[in-house]
């Protein structure tokens, strides 16, 4: 292998130096016959065929010295601003093709140097930053996902287990039945959300924008979480203002505002308030839902949108930090903002903000 790359720098060299050695025979040459044409007409010398040869060897001689010294130039300076910074770039590509993505490479000096090398380097640092952004994305993103699959699928197998039992008294089957049921449906929940979130993140999902009475769709997907609240007792506050008009997809939306009220009654006690109003400014519609539940302190609500992110750990069960992530993706791409104020223990507001039409 070494004797291959010398014998490649080699001929390299040798190339450039018949380049360079033809392009300084034809310039001095040319040169030459100028000069001594001028010479004799003006001067009347006639030169002798021992003259003519002896210049002729001269020439030669010149014309091999400057060749190699040309060439000598040249190669020092492609191996100090081409080869090497060439070879950095090669070496550091070489790394992140074996998985090692925090490899970043150094600019040039600018004395001496090509800023092209640096606009590459520049663009190459970037890169790497990039792919080591999505390498640790997709590493917790397969964590997370097993992690969050073991716990229904260990559910599943522990009552799948306690049913397969002789003598079963019957509500014992039904407790155990609707373990795997819920289980099922969690671990169904979250590769919608999954689903859902991809799609939205690589945006195959193209909003469909229409003009509707957000009060309306609101109040709908509330109606729909009746049943859990009357079951735990929770008090209901509405302040919904009439014809508020927004221009937004109501399918996407409908998500939002489901996983608002899913997450309000899930985290509020029996005997807590939920509220839910609706305020119409002059560029926005306002959005807010309040619940009396266990709250978070500010460094949970600094991460609560993240994918998979679960501030409370005794709270893990009911959910697989998803919703959340959905909602943030549903609202920036309505173009909207939403935000959490909470305090531990007493309870969360989340607003959000929709343009009007």
């Amino acid at each position: 292998m070494r004797s291959r790359r010398y014998v490649k720098s080699v001929l390299k060299v040798l190339n450039h130096y018949f380049i360079f050695f033809t392009l300084v025979a034809f310039v001095i040459t040319c040169c030459t016959m100028l000069f001594v044409s001028i010479l004799s007409e003006t001067l009347g010398i006639t030169l002798t065929r021992e003259n003519i040869t002896l210049a002729a060897k001269i020439t030669f001689l010149n014309v091999t010295l400057l060749s190699l010294i040309f060439t000598l130039i040249d190669t020092l300076r492609r191996r100090l601003t081409v080869e090497r910074p060439v070879k950095r770039i090669v070496e550091a590509a070489e790394k992140i093709i074996k998985g090692d993505f925090s490899v970043r490479i150094k600019p040039q000096s600018r004395f001496g140097s090509d800023e092209t090398f640096n606009r590459v380097v520049e663009c190459f640092n970037k890169m790497a930053e990039e792919l080591g952004g999505v390498e640790t994305l997709r590493s917790d993103f397969i964590s997370n996902v097993s992690h969050e699959m073991k716990t229904p699928l260990a559910v599943i197998q522990n009552y799948g287990t306690l049913l397969q039992q002789e003598d079963l008294p019957e509500d014992k089957r039904i407790e155990y039945a609707k373990g795997v049921t819920d289980a099922s449906r969690r671990m169904a929940d979250m590769m919608t959300n999954i689903l859902k979130l991809n799609r939205l993140e690589n945006q195959q999902i193209y909003p469909q924008k229409a003009e509707y009475d957000l009060g309306e769709q609101i109040c709908e997907c509330l109606v729909q979480y009746e049943n859990v609240w009357e079951r735990k007792d929770i008090s209901i506050e509405t302040d919904i203002a009439p014809d508020v008009s927004i221009e937004a997809d109501a399918e996407l939306l409908s998500h939002v505002w489901n996983n608002l009220f899913s997450n309000a009654f899930k985290f509020t006690p029996s005997g807590g308030s939920v509220s839910v109003s609706l305020e119409a400014h002059d560029k926005y519609a306002v959005v807010r839902v309040k619940d009396t539940g266990c709250g978070m302190p500010p460094e949970v609500g600094a991460h609560i949108f993240e994918k998979f992110y679960q501030g409370d750990s005794s709270h893990a069960t009911q959910g697989n930090g998803l919703g959340l992530a959905l909602v943030k993706r549903v609202v920036d791409i309505m173009q909207g903002e939403i935000t959490v104020e909470s305090t531990a223990g007493k309870g969360s507001v989340f607003t959000v903000r929709i343009r009007r039409a």
